[in-house]
């Protein structure tokens, strides 16, 4: 990690319920905090159980319990905060911010408008918009699926 990713951590602190925390080197959400009774650690330090829920695409949902003292390489990320104006941005970036929110809307509310190759800030050349009028031409796949008798073969038996 570079130093500016660093800085987004705090290494010492108990975290938040539902803050993003690191643990073995992978990325969790804090679930549940328990605080154990103080005096039970023999240095009169209060220890918490940690319930995590991971955020990994891969192990998205997994549960884990450490206790957060004692388990080594632990990172804290800092809930994040806006930062302040301090000027007003240019109007053309501003208009230019607002179109690509418009037409986005556009086009997530109407499925069947071609709005990219016209609203965007590439030249389109004729030749490239032939195979979209040969796509559109084509007939639609239906929205059901074909039983047997309609077409669709079946697969072959061994």
């Amino acid at each position: 990690m570079d130093q500016q990713a660093l800085s987004t951590f705090n290494f010492h602190s108990t975290p938040d319920v539902g803050q993003l925390v690191i643990v073995r080197r992978r990325p969790f959400v804090v679930a549940e905090i328990t605080a154990a009774a103080p005096g039970v650690a023999k240095d009169r330090t209060t220890h918490h159980l940690i319930k995590l829920s991971s955020v990994e695409d891969d192990g998205l949902g997994e549960q884990l319990e450490v206790v957060w003292e004692l388990e080594p390489g632990t990172a804290v990320h800092e809930k994040p905060s806006l930062p302040s104006p301090d000027a007003f941005d240019d109007p053309r970036h501003l208009q230019a911010f607002l179109d690509a929110v418009r037409w986005g809307a556009i086009s997530q509310a109407d499925d069947k408008a071609l709005q990219s190759p016209f609203r965007s800030g590439i030249e389109v050349d004729d030749y490239q918009l032939d195979p979209v009028v040969r796509a559109l031409q084509m007939p639609r796949v239906p929205k059901r699926p074909l039983r047997p008798s309609e077409g669709q073969r079946s697969a072959p038996r061994p």
